[in-house]
């Protein structure tokens, strides 16, 4: 293909492009019925008024979202219709601590694609002008690139999950045994928590306040307790929230079982330690071998040598 096709139909998409956005914003310059209606209306209760009538962002964050929000919103719609499992996408999210929605989540990844659509775009454009890139080859490229930034979001919010998980465990003792602490010295369970929550900041700590909102609302102490195991991916904390539910219903010593996990878990976290320095044993041979004991070689051998040169005629 040459220049001049290529530079026709760059100019045919962006004015195209342009002339998507200016109808757009035309259409949204118009005043919508919930800016009209809902200045009369803001003083009436909240129940059951849908989602959709609130107030919408006035500036420049109001005409892009009018202008690419829709684009943006059928893109997500067909990334979730193409990927699927909303489910596991919400239980991750919930395990991230992000308060986002599955379609939310799914404009972000449609975000993404388009970052890594225009990088292999702009790479297809360099290639086709060095004359050495086809039509078919360039598509497919742009296609990779799309679905590796779709796919890229989704290993994020795994890795965001795994790090959160992973600070949770780094908390979990000190909590469990702030808590055994409290409850030893003759405060109730809620109490306790209260107390602990305050004095702590973190992401179980995080976990452990919605846990007392939803107690200091009405919901027994045991209930909202399972339904953090259920909604947690640790099954360290799992077991906590458990065994702390368990016993406030029976009335067992709470103490004695805080004080059991938080050493569980010290224990674990000791063996894993363990195990992973076991692992990296080998990698931890590579300096030596390769940089410690050639430099030790070189240091004992090269004198004799240089010696050797000197006497030698």
């Amino acid at each position: 293909m040459s220049l001049t096709l290529w530079g026709a139909l760059l100019g045919a998409v962006a004015a195209g492009g342009l002339l998507l956005v200016v109808s757009r914003v035309l259409v949204i310059r118009k005043p919508q019925l919930a800016v009209r209606v809902l200045p009369y209306v803001r003083d009436l209760p909240q129940v059951g008024r849908p989602p959709d009538l609130r107030t919408p962002p006035s500036g420049s964050a109001s005409a892009l979202v009018g202008v690419f929000g829709p684009f943006l919103r059928s893109a997500a719609d067909g990334v979730e219709a193409v990927l699927g499992g909303a489910t596991s996408v919400r239980r991750r999210l919930d395990r991230a601590g992000l308060d986002k929605s599955v379609q939310e989540l799914r404009v972000e990844q449609v975000v993404w694609g388009l970052v890594g659509f225009g990088a292999a775009a702009a790479y297809a454009l360099l290639r086709t002008l060095g004359g050495d890139g086809g039509v078919l080859s360039s598509v497919l490229l742009c296609a990779i690139g799309f679905a590796s930034g779709v796919i890229l979001r989704d290993n994020h919010l795994s890795s965001q999950v795994k790090q959160r998980e992973r600070r949770i465990l780094a908390e979990f003792p000190t909590i469990a045994e702030l808590l055994s602490l409290a409850v030893a010295a003759g405060e109730g369970p809620v109490a306790a928590l209260d107390r602990v929550c305050r004095r702590s900041h973190g992401e179980l700590s995080a976990d452990l306040g919605r846990v007392l909102a939803a107690v200091r609302t009405g919901e027994p102490v045991a209930p909202a307790f399972d339904d953090l195991a259920a909604r947690t991916g640790v099954p360290v904390v799992a077991r906590f929230a458990q065994g702390v539910a368990v016993a406030v219903e029976r009335g067992t010593p709470l103490a004695d079982v805080l004080h059991a996990q938080a050493a569980d878990v010290r224990e674990a976290s000791r063996r894993e330690l363990i195990e992973t320095a076991a692992r990296k044993e080998v990698f931890m041979m590579v300096p030596v071998v390769f940089l410690v004991l050639p430099v030790t070689v070189l240091f004992a051998f090269f004198p004799g040598v240089i010696g050797l040169s000197l006497t030698i005629p």
